[in-house]
Formats: C-alpha cells, structure tokens, sequence
C-alpha cells in the first residue's frame, strides 16, 4: 500500500500548530472579558434605574402622607432637632402626629407616630432638614420664608405657619453607593393654625 504524498513531501494530514491554537485562545478571552464587562455595566445600569423609581416612589409616598397630616394640624408642638429630630403636631381631631428621623450605623430613616402607631415613610434617609417658618415670605427673595422666631431669636412653635422640609435617601448598587440618591423637597402649610403674630 502506498500513501498518497502531496507535492513537498507532506501527508495528506493537516492540525493546528501552537501559535494558531494560543492566538484563537487570546482572541476568545478578549471576546468573553468585553462581553463580561458588558453585562456587568448593562445591570448596575438596570439596578440603577430600579433603585431611583424605588426612590421615588417612597419619597412620595412620605410627602402624601406628611402633607395629608401637616395641612390638617391646628399647631406645631414641638420641636427636635438633635439627633433624634423630630416635629410634633396636634390634630383638632384630638390626636398628635410625630415625625422623627433617625440615623446610625445600622439604620437610617423617617417614622410617623400617630396615634402610637408607628409607620415607616423613608428608609436609608441619610438626611432630613426642616425650618418652621411664618408664612410670611422675605422680599426679593424666591420661596425664601421668615423664621418662626419670638423677640429672642428662638425657634417658637406657636408661630409657625409653614414647614419646609428637605431629605435624602439612598440606596447601594452590588455594595457600593452610585449616586442613586433622591432628594426632594416640601414646604406644607397647616390650614387649621390659627395665625398669631
């Protein structure tokens, strides 16, 4: 039996050498190292995006529902602003409303109290601040309203007409916060105060 030899004196048998096999190796690792990377940035976008819908569904769902029990106070009795803060309102209805906010390292958030129940409005609120004011507003200035202080430059509850309120939620994307923080902002007025100047 004789084998049949191809001009140059090979065999009719071909394979890949070393260099085509580590060549095609690299390629496909690059290939899968772009797709990998891809992925990855294609769902810290899609968490991203899910966290700030999320975000803002709960911040207002919490201004609903201080503005449904703010407008309806007869008066601020009082306020905190150490940590805890919080506002206190009562209710001609005969019932009081709190609003407190808490921040440590294991838990962040804004509560209502009414009625000794407790509700949770925000979680991961990393901030809240808010001005009691008179519904007075400074001239030339631009949703700029005048403290609610007496003759001493205190903080009196008693004349405050208007809450202005700012907060600030977050939320972590794979373990790290990426900017997917909500801030908002609300200024209530009571309609059942009673104004004295």
């Amino acid at each position: 039996m004789t084998i049949p030899i191809e001009p140059g004196g090979q065999t009719g048998r071909s394979g890949t050498t070393l260099i085509e096999l580590m060549v095609a190796v690299a390629i496909g690792a690059i290939v899968m190292a772009s797709v990998m990377a891809l992925s990855l940035h294609s769902s810290r976008s899609f968490v991203a995006m899910g966290n700030y819908v999320d975000l803002d569904q709960h911040s207002r769902n919490a201004v609903d529902q201080m503005v449904k029990e703010i407008r309806q106070a007869s008066a601020l009795v009082s306020i905190g602003t150490n940590m805890p803060k919080w506002l206190t309102f009562s209710n001609a209805a005969g019932y009081t409303v709190v609003y407190a906010w808490y921040s440590n390292s294991t838990f962040s958030g804004l509560v209502q109290v009414k009625n000794g129940t407790v509700t949770l409005l925000l979680t991961g609120c990393e901030k809240w601040d808010f001005k009691a004011c008179k519904r007075v507003p400074i001239p030339n200035t631009t949703n700029e309203f005048y403290p609610a202080t007496n003759l001493s430059g205190a903080i009196d509850p008693g004349l405050c007409k208007m809450i202005d309120m700012t907060w600030k939620c977050s939320r972590t994307i794979l373990g790290r916060k990426i900017n997917t923080e909500s801030v908002q902002t609300a200024q209530i007025i009571m309609r059942n105060k009673k104004v004295t100047q």
